[in-house]
């Protein structure tokens, strides 16, 4: 069947929402208590553990069968636009916004901006912290990094929810 990545991933999400409500629901009928005197077959839950296994089973083999089919996906698409695979993109884009707000700050700092510390005991003295790099270099980087991290951006949201992958289940 024919996914967008968007659609596999939340695919993915709701295997591994049931594949730990399946978990939880053997972790709370596996064993049980009972009290000295009361019949334990009347108290013993519905559990069948060959059929839990093999429903776990087909639920792990369900999210490797999706997952294995986005990384293939991430690993071969190369955006457009840019020449970058989805998974290249998906460890640049941190980067990109990190140095997006680096930028940021660099750009708003004063040229000089007076700093008060108390260095010899309870003595003030005031120091003044220049900066050291053209502002408008710093700012014109900034504008640069944004506009390419709103296109990588925006070129990944597009190719989530338009392009493809085969996910044969």
């Amino acid at each position: 069947m024919k996914y967008t990545s968007a659609q596999a991933n939340k695919l993915l999400k709701k295997l591994n929402d049931a594949y730990q409500a399946l978990l939880q629901e053997e972790e709370q009928s596996s064993t049980f208590l009972a009290a000295m005197g009361e019949d334990p077959e009347a108290l013993r839950p519905d559990y069948v553990y060959a059929d839990t296994q093999a429903r776990l089973w087909e639920t792990e083999r369900q999210i490797l069968t999706v997952k294995h089919a986005i990384n293939v996906f991430n690993t071969t698409h190369t955006l457009e636009g840019f020449d970058l695979t989805i998974d290249q993109a998906l460890v640049y884009i941190p980067m990109l916004s990190a140095r997006v707000r680096k930028l940021a700050e660099m750009k708003a700092r004063l040229p000089k901006a007076r700093e008060k510390q108390e260095r010899y005991s309870g003595v003030n003295i005031i120091d003044y912290r220049h900066i050291n790099y053209d502002r408008a270099a710093a700012a014109a980087d900034y504008e640069k990094a944004f506009d390419e991290l709103c296109r990588l951006q925006t070129a990944l949201d597009t190719a989530n929810n338009t392009e493809t992958l085969e996910i044969a289940l």
